[in-house]
């Protein structure tokens, strides 16, 4: 062979080998890659080929299927769409999914792994490719009763099973429905746009409950009452502090003072009871920074990564200077919470100090409804010690009992708690929000729920919003819920 004939044959060697190591590269390495990918158009097609499992609460589906026309022979139900859509999220021809709908799809549309022996017998057989299905931790009845509680209201629930972690209640008003833009048409189109934060300023698809921080208010000063406890500086819940009425915040010419209550050296007991900024500040600028950190760290605060499966937004508690530690301690400075985090910190407390990993999938089922997986409750930190966290619930169950938390009370229950009223905007120009932190204790001294509700409430009188007033009430009914399904 000539030179010319022969560098011919050598490059034209090398491009099919190019062609060949492409190919293996695509067919093994990339396909998996390829085969999930949502730009590949077989992906949804394949989704939607076939009716999708259920998610189930309390033994019943809260989701269904319709048969539609089309590539995609099939879409989303749902049923109470935008009460449950902070838990499921949404499932769109057009515009993807979310949440739950998105995390377990591999289950929900029959494509998971752990379903290849079923799918490959019922391929042999001639029998359609089905969907597992999804079980929750959630309470119909306590999710009905935040939700019918927070309706024609800005704001969101969350309550906790304090014992195992199980979420039993996640909801967020202004809420949407799922099912107006699960499929491909222009009234789905429209639908979708409609709930879109640009074209409507409440933001419902905006799940408030686990991904909006707010600054926790009075709320805080269980977590602040903590660190004092865990760290000697204050001896009991009944001994007097050294607490002037006003208190000038360290570093500052600022003196902050108080709503309610003789708020001078008053007790811790009387402090959480009556709400008094005064000394909670002066408390947390006495833990220090570094510590009031470690202490809210126990409570959850500081967690990138918290997976329900769903992920939470971080709850923060910075390293600040000393006045904004001491706003810190109420509160009002530069620490913010989701309602699932103040929730973890009132379910901490009721478990004795012990908190646990809130989550809201119990297990998944195959269509035959095998057991897949099954989630085992995880102990996320010891808070407190045991005897930190009984002094807490003395001083809650004091604030419902006496204090600003009556409205939260139950005939025949203990119930602990902590109202909060927290400002904001410049120089605190907006209407404040209103926070109620809880939990209930049964006669045997078990606590089968803790509850966090905040109300942004534009429509009241600036002078009317209050924990107690706005969010006791809900956290109430969310409790009797779960206390009801108990009995």
């Amino acid at each position: 062979m000539n030179k010319p004939l022969r560098r011919v044959a050598i490059f034209c060697g090398l491009l099919i080998l190019a062609l060949l190591v492409r190919g293996n590269w695509l067919q093994y390495v990339k396909a998996n890659e390829l085969a999930t990918d949502d730009k590949n158009r077989r992906v949804p097609i394949t989704r939607y080929s076939i009716p999708r499992g259920d998610i189930i609460v309390d033994g019943k589906a809260i989701t269904g299927s319709v048969e539609t026309k089309g590539d995609y022979k099939y879409k989303r139900t749902w049923k109470d769409g935008p009460m449950w859509a902070p838990v499921t999220g949404f499932s769109s021809q057009a515009f993807g999914s979310n949440f739950l709908e998105n995390l377990e799809d591999g289950i929900l549309s029959g494509t998971d792994d752990r379903l290849f022996f079923r799918n490959t017998l019922d391929m042999l057989t001639g029998k359609q490719r089905e969907g597992g299905s999804v079980v929750t931790t959630l309470s119909a009845a306590a999710q009905k009763a935040a939700y019918d509680g927070l309706k024609g209201k800005k704001g969101a629930a969350a309550a906790i099973d304090p014992t195992t972690g199980k979420i039993l209640a996640l909801v967020s008003t202004p809420s949407y429905d799922p099912s107006k833009f699960a499929g491909q048409s222009k009234a789905d189109g429209a639908a979708w746009n409609a709930v879109q934060k640009k074209n409507d300023a409440d933001d419902p698809m905006l799940n408030r409950a686990l991904r909006e921080t707010y600054p926790p208010g009075s709320t805080f000063k269980v977590v602040t009452a903590a660190a004092a406890l865990e760290n000697d500086v204050v001896s009991g819940i009944d001994d007097k502090t050294d607490t002037p009425d006003p208190y000038r915040l360290p570093q500052s010419s600022t003196d902050l003072g108080n709503e309610h209550g003789d708020c001078e050296n008053a007790t811790l007991r009387y402090a959480l009871e009556v709400s008094c900024n005064t000394v909670f500040a002066k408390m947390s600028d006495n833990v220090g920074n570094e510590k009031m950190i470690d202490q809210a760290t126990k409570f959850g605060f500081n967690e990138k990564a918290l997976d329900t499966p769903v992920r939470a937004a971080e709850s923060v508690y910075p390293e600040d200077n000393r006045p904004q530690n001491a706003l810190d301690g109420i509160g009002q400075g530069s620490n913010r919470a989701t309602p699932l985090q103040m929730a973890m910190v009132a379910a901490a407390v009721a478990n004795d100090g012990k908190l646990m990993k809130p989550y809201m999938v119990d297990s998944l089922k195959t269509p035959s409804l095998d057991t897949l997986e099954t989630t085992e409750p995880k102990v996320l930190s010891q808070a407190v010690s045991s005897a930190t966290a009984q002094k807490l619930q003395e001083m809650m169950e004091t604030v419902v009992e006496t204090g600003t938390g009556k409205r939260a009370q139950i005939p025949g229950i203990k119930v602990g708690g902590k109202t909060g009223t927290a400002q904001h905007g410049l120089n605190n120009s907006e209407k404040p929000y209103a926070w109620f932190i809880s939990y209930a204790k049964l006669a045997d001294g078990s606590s089968p729920v803790a509850v966090a509700v905040v109300v942004e409430d534009g429509a009241a009188v600036r002078e009317d919003i209050s924990g107690g007033g706005l969010a006791a009430p809900v956290a109430k009914a969310v409790m009797e819920a779960v206390i009801g399904n108990k009995k």
